[in-house]
């Protein structure tokens, strides 16, 4: 998966660009952690189960020069991507998904579009 401008969640209407205002600390302060090649990538489990090593982790990535993202949902190894909005399922998890891409909106780290 490629860095875009705007990015959303497979079976989502959420779209999100990265705010042209946002700063590096503020993505560290936020829980993003910076890669060797300089992009910042935000990794967390989406299961409220912490004990299950099989649940659904978010993968938020903005590249190195802070104008592009990725955002995927995918199993817990980040080999097969997960819909989370198939099904009723996934709605906790998709009440998590939402309330962290909100923070983030709200933090000046994202533009909901």
């Amino acid at each position: 998966m490629a860095f875009t401008k705007t990015a959303k969640l497979q079976g989502s209407t959420d779209t999100y660009a990265v705010n042209p205002d946002v700063k590096r600390y503020t993505l560290r302060d936020n829980g993003f952690e910076e890669a060797k090649t300089g992009n910042f990538q935000y990794i967390r489990s989406l299961d409220d189960n912490s004990l299950n090593k099989q649940g659904i982790k978010l993968k938020v990535m903005v590249s190195s020069d802070l104008t592009q993202l990725k955002l995927s949902a995918t199993t817990h190894n980040g080999l097969r991507a997960v819909n989370i909005y198939n099904g009723e399922a996934f709605i906790k998890i998709r009440e998590k998904y939402e309330f962290i891409m909100q923070n983030f909106v709200e933090q000046g780290i994202f533009i909901k579009e």
